[in-house]
């Protein structure tokens, strides 16, 4: 399904994990370098970040940092689930698509998923899934995993969220949400960090840094103590402890500090905006998702395909129907859009 030329253009729109460090993170991570401290996040700056992310939910929350994102998802999910019971996600959700069947791995729980055009899934799809509650030949639905903002860049409201949460608590459910792009979806719907989780009913969340200016390490954040409790044993029989946990904690206090989760964000959206609307001016390109993060998918005539990776890097999403997954970030330059745009311009006009 994805497919990278051999040609190797220093210019990308390939995907937000392949963005520099913000400055302000390299900056935390040289400070944190700084003689002995002790290990296993029993250090000042792992304590600090704990307080920095209760700040930024407005209330106490149960925080832990580990490596990655599918780290971070397994070890989510695992206090939610038992052996028997299921997540129940979209059929492009990072959880089943691409992350090597780690979360079945690693909870030994089934995942159940759903069709998704434009990667999101509703009640009408889940509610049929509950005919199984109390049925010993099928896995027990037990969690609603949700993608936010989703693979295909496009978000769920708070509306959304809220319709899903109560449906799942009233059915004895619980819900996650992928937020390794959580920023950006915070950026669009243009709502507090609150609002988009607890007060809309989740569960539980990984919190994407790495995607948003951080040089790896991701957070998952509880908003129930009961699945929090027994965290600090699951992230280490997940190997998702850090030793030296102080160099992820230091570049979340950075990336906390003064709002720059928000404006990374905003920036990475406004470049992803502004690229999807000029490419739909061109004649045979057609943007296939709504652009509403900073992803965007368009079909582009395939004469122009092979040219544009030469230039630049990204994803052919779809080979058959031509389509291109082009993903901006925090330091994607004015420049760079309007360099992709005239080379698109040059091939298609």
């Amino acid at each position: 399904m994805h497919t990278v030329f051999d040609i190797k253009p220093t210019r990308f729109f390939g995907s937000d994990n392949a963005s520099a460090v913000h400055p302000k993170v390299m900056e935390a991570l040289t400070a944190a370098n700084r003689g002995h401290q002790p290990s296993y996040g029993d250090d000042p700056f792992t304590g600090a970040a704990e307080q920095a992310f209760d700040a930024l939910f407005e209330r106490p929350v149960r925080s832990f940092f580990v490596y990655n994102g599918t780290g971070a998802n397994c070890a989510a999910l695992t206090p939610m689930l038992r052996p028997h019971q299921s997540v129940v996600c979209a059929q492009s959700a990072h959880i089943y698509f691409d992350e090597c069947g780690a979360p079945e791995h690693l909870t030994g729980s089934k995942l159940q998923p759903l069709s998704s055009p434009d990667g999101k899934i509703g009640i009408e799809q889940i509610a049929p899934l509950t005919a199984f509650h109390g049925n010993m030949h099928h896995a027990q639905p037990r969690v609603i995993s949700i993608t936010q903002a989703t693979e295909f860049g496009t978000v769920y409201t708070l509306r959304e969220i809220r319709a899903l949460t109560d449906f799942a608590h009233a059915h004895g459910m619980l819900v996650h949400v992928d937020g390794a792009r959580i920023a950006n979806a915070a950026a669009s719907l243009r709502c507090t960090m609150a609002d988009l989780t607890w007060r809309a009913g989740v569960d539980a969340l990984s919190f994407g840094g790495t995607k948003n200016g951080l040089m790896f390490g991701e957070a998952v954040v509880f908003f129930q103590d009961a699945l929090a409790d027994q965290f600090v044993f699951i992230r280490k029989n997940c190997a998702q402890l850090a030793s030296k946990m102080r160099y992820i904690s230091a570049q979340y206090l950075a990336l906390l500090s003064d709002e720059l989760w928000l404006r990374n964000a905003e920036h990475a959206n406004a470049m992803a905006a502004r690229l999807a609307d000029e490419l739909e001016k061109l004649p045979g390109a057609r943007i296939l998702q709504k652009v509403e993060a900073n992803e965007l998918f368009v079909s582009l005539p395939r004469h122009a395909i092979a040219p544009l990776c030469e230039q630049y890097f990204f994803y052919i999403w779809d080979e058959e129907q031509d389509i291109l997954r082009l993903v901006t970030s925090w330091d994607t330059q004015e420049e760079e859009i309007t360099g992709f745009l005239n080379a698109c311009r040059a091939l298609l006009t």
